[in-house]
């Protein structure tokens, strides 16, 4: 306990979250948290990274609702692209069955 008056010892935990109590992220325990991280740190937006300063709430709404058009167009973009390919790996084994 300290000696300084205004310091309270914290006495007692506020909610369900469990303490790591120093454990690494590492090891074969941790793969699925280290996998989680990886995810989270690899995510991406498409608003541009920085401070911007509107003069408007509509300014705001309209580069929000932009940046997230182009992340619905291009996770579709990919999806068809996928979706093609995966087509096209059908047909080929499709026609090397025939043959």
């Amino acid at each position: 306990m300290s000696s300084t008056p205004d310091q309270q010892p914290i006495q007692r935990t506020v909610g369900k979250r469990m303490s790591r109590e120093g454990q690494p992220l590492t090891g074969p325990d941790r793969a699925a948290d280290r996998a989680a991280m990886t995810r989270n740190a690899q995510y991406l937006t498409r608003a541009p990274k920085g401070v911007f300063y509107y003069s408007s709430h509509e300014e705001m709404a309209a580069d929000r609702l932009r940046w997230t058009i182009d992340l619905m167009a291009e996770r579709a973009h990919a999806s068809t692209d996928q979706a093609s390919t995966d087509k096209a790996g059908t047909d080929q084994s499709r026609t090397d069955q025939s043959r």
